[in-house]
């Protein structure tokens, strides 16, 4: 049975030429411009015509199955397995997972039409974006880290909200997150360390102007007259480790930790729900799962193969820099008062008594209790059993915090 093919007005035309020119009504040169073909091409055309007929004029696969159809076992089983295995998956992350856990190696556009056909919307309908000019990537790995949290009802009321204190390499994408039970100065300062400790000092962290990065008030006559801003306890340590503080004026400054937060609550919403997470160390769990392949997909290569990121000093000890710094005035008894508790400061060979001497307090993530004087430590008390919520963001700064708290020896160059 031969098939049948509907040709189009164009094609047509074109075969009212050529028959005109097989009957000698014109030339094959005024063929050639009335199609706008060459003549060599007219030939051709004409050729073909003599040869196969007037459907010589439409392209050969014209009514063909393709050879690259997807067959329709396999759009059952996508189809099955969208509604049943993954539901809420993005169209991008459900291609993603056919091709990783179930083999099935489908373009995300075929994904798309046979979910549309099958009238499986949309999980997110794309938005109206609006014209902005894009600020170009740094060209170092670690040259600036973009910092911000994002809470959510990540579990979908199988538990509590969850905030996700997430930093995404500029240069790169490269992310380091953990999920906590709200946004404080403690979740930045764990994530902060897992970056110090396995890759070094970035150069520059960019962040928005919460509370936790920068002291939001005015300025005191004091500090006017000293031309020196308060700092938090985040802002101080990264200022002890010598990393620049940039401020973002609005959400889309920082678009690439913005961005990586909306995929999250995409991507990583859907896993934690095939995997029932309903907990903080379940949550966390998957977290880490889904951040070696989210990095795997999205990190980049950075224009320089240089990193910006510094190695640590020999003498650095991030336990007493990642901490809250507070000063004290030791009691007459030689003790000192710490969130309503007193800590008795043992005897000394430095001094025959530490009465009315200006201490540095700190306060570190294991949740033990260290105090310096002139950058020796004087006491420490293990697991005093601090309430972490009841810290304050900037404490005051005086100068005891910098005269005995330990400081950091760079290196030349840094």
């Amino acid at each position: 049975m031969k098939r049948q093919i509907t040709l189009t007005m164009k094609e047509n035309i074109k075969i009212k030429v050529v028959q005109e020119v097989m009957e000698k009504k014109r030339t094959v040169v005024e063929a050639a411009v009335a199609l706008d073909l060459s003549e060599r091409q007219v030939y051709r055309v004409l050729s073909r015509i003599r040869a196969e007929g007037a459907l010589a004029v439409a392209h050969g696969n014209r009514g063909v199955v393709s050879s690259r159809r997807i067959e329709p076992c396999i759009r059952e089983r996508v189809l099955k397995l969208r509604l049943e295995s993954y539901p809420g998956f993005n169209d991008r992350h459900f291609t993603d997972e056919l091709k990783d856990e179930e083999g099935i190696k489908i373009g995300r556009e075929s994904v798309r039409k046979l979910l549309r056909r099958a009238g499986i919307p949309s999980v997110r309908p794309v938005k109206k974006r609006k014209h902005r000019l894009r600020r170009t990537p740094k060209e170092q790995f670690g040259e600036m880290l973009q910092g911000d949290s994002s809470s959510h009802d990540w579990l979908e009321g199988r538990g509590p909200w969850l905030d996700l204190v997430h930093f995404v390499d500029d240069a790169t994408g490269f992310e380091w997150a953990n999920f906590y039970l709200e946004e404080t100065t403690q979740g930045y300062f764990e994530v902060i360390m897992e970056i110090l400790t396995n890759h070094g000092i970035p150069s520059s962290v960019y962040v928005d102007k919460h509370s936790i990065f920068r002291v939001n008030r005015e300025d005191t006559q004091e500090e006017q007259l000293s031309g020196r801003r308060p700092r938090t306890t985040f802002g101080r340590a990264m200022e002890d480790l010598g990393i620049r503080m940039i401020f973002a004026d609005s959400p889309e400054a920082k678009g690439r930790v913005e961005r990586a937060g909306g995929v999250h609550q995409d991507r990583l919403v859907s896993e934690l729900r095939k995997a029932k997470a309903s907990t903080l160390e379940e949550a966390r769990t998957v977290l880490r799962l889904h951040l070696k392949k989210h990095n795997r997909r999205f990190s980049r290569k950075p224009q320089s193969e240089k990193s910006a990121f510094i190695s640590l000093p020999a003498n650095c000890d991030l336990k007493q820099i990642l901490c809250w710094k507070e000063e004290r005035t030791v009691a007459n008894d030689n003790t000192i008062s710490f969130q309503g508790k007193l800590f008795q400061i043992p005897k000394s060979p430095l001094r025959s008594t530490w009465a009315k001497c200006k201490v540095s307090v700190h306060l570190c993530l294991d949740g033990s209790l260290h105090a310096f004087y002139q950058r020796e430590r004087i006491a420490y008390f293990k697991n005093i059993g601090v309430d972490w919520k009841q810290l304050p963001i900037a404490p005051q700064n005086t100068k005891a915090l910098s005269v005995h708290s330990p400081q950091l020896t760079f290196l030349p160059g840094h």
